[in-house]
């Protein structure tokens, strides 16, 4: 692998750290969290007007036709700050899919307002029970289209979204993602507080018509692939999330310990607590690497489920430990909701929650070179 970006996709990286290095200073964060905005809009706007939202999109239809790795690179550097910017659920969870299984008619819908920023998008995988392939909820023919019913109880982004992108089960049996505005007649959406402090969404559909052009490629794809295909860059995305928190994590405890003095000299030059930072520092090396490997095969169209296995499994466990360690090292002030170590923490254990725990990841990628 070439860990070397090329330059649009080193472009993408520099312009994201300068916009959120501008809008997403701590004060900031904290205005926006007292506020209950959960989406920073003008950081938002202006990571659309410099490229960073479309950067996957096609370029006749308004983004920069970059891959996979150029998205990545900028979620990884607005999980570093902790900006509030939906690039996953939109950008990655949203666009690509419509990019890659869309039909003309679809892409030319939805794919410009994805591009300028003003179309936010959410997809509703999980299901409680199932798996995302393998979805409860239904999708009915009424012969000028669809009827839906279901139960998506954890959807990223869907109190804010305008477009939902929803996996079904079909009559036959098989599964269709469709592409639903909301809001829709027929769908209630309920709060659901979280980890992050970020609230997602419980989206309840009954009897919610949709055309038969709402049908994500309109049959020409099998739909269980494509939940598949989404949920393999989310995964990785999430994996790039981690390295971001990671990375700031261990920053901060830098500059902290190297600050608090104790017996007259700063704490960085304490034996355990250099120790810590030390692993800290191999864990959060292994987290970008194997983030950025698994990435980078994805972008290149690279057979990548056991770099996925390995990206997930040292965000969940070493993300884990490399964020309990920053905030040990900063005493009291680790748990101190005014500093902005807590983004970061609380960042991590949603991620490591999601992803699930790091020995499932294992036992899958040891299935994977037994049967090789």
């Amino acid at each position: 692998m070439d860990f070397t970006l090329d330059d649009e996709e080193q472009a993408i990286h520099d312009l994201a750290e300068q916009i959120l290095a501008d809008h997403s200073e701590h004060e900031r964060l904290k205005q926006l969290a007292a506020a209950d905005d959960h989406v920073d809009r003008e950081a938002w706007a202006a990571l659309a007007a410099a490229g960073v939202v479309g950067a996957a999109i096609p370029e006749e239809h308004g983004g920069l036709g970059l891959g996979y790795l150029a998205t990545a690179m900028a979620i990884q550097v607005a999980a570093s700050h902790g900006s509030p910017v939906p690039l996953l659920s939109t950008s990655v969870m949203g666009a690509m899919p419509i990019g890659a299984f869309g039909t003309a008619a679809q892409r030319t819908a939805w794919l410009p307002a994805i591009a300028d920023g003003s179309l936010l998008t959410a997809t509703a995988l999980y299901e409680a029970g199932t798996t995302p392939a393998t979805p409860l909820t239904t999708a009915r023919s009424n012969g000028a289209g669809y009827v839906l019913d279901g139960d998506k109880p954890m959807v990223d982004g869907g109190l804010q979204a305008g477009l939902l992108l929803v996996p079904a089960r079909l009559d036959d049996g098989s599964v269709g993602v469709f592409l639903v505005p909301c809001p829709t007649e027929g769908i209630t959406c309920r709060r659901v507080e979280v980890t992050t402090g970020r609230p997602q969404a419980h989206l309840t559909m009954s009897e919610v018509e949709v055309g038969a052009d709402a049908l994500l490629g309109e049959g020409s794809a099998d739909g269980a692939e494509i939940v598949h295909w989404i949920a393999r860059r989310a995964i990785v995305a999430m994996c790039m999330q981690m390295a971001g928190a990671a990375r700031s994590a261990i920053h901060l405890a830098a500059a902290y310990t190297k600050e608090r003095q104790q017996f007259d000299r700063s704490i960085a030059s304490f034996q355990t607590v250099s120790n810590r930072a030390g692993d800290s520092y191999i864990d959060t090396e292994a987290i970008t690497l194997t983030a950025w490997q698994a990435a980078w095969r994805l972008d290149q169209g690279l057979p990548a489920d056991d770099q996925i296995h390995m990206a997930a499994y040292w965000a969940a466990e070493g993300g884990f430990r490399v964020v309990h360690a920053a905030t040990h090292v900063h005493g009291g002030v680790g748990v101190d909701r005014d500093y902005p170590l807590h983004r970061h923490f609380l960042l991590a254990r949603q991620i490591e929650l999601t992803l699930g725990n790091g020995e499932e990841h294992l036992e899958r990628l040891g299935r994977s070179i037994a049967a090789s």
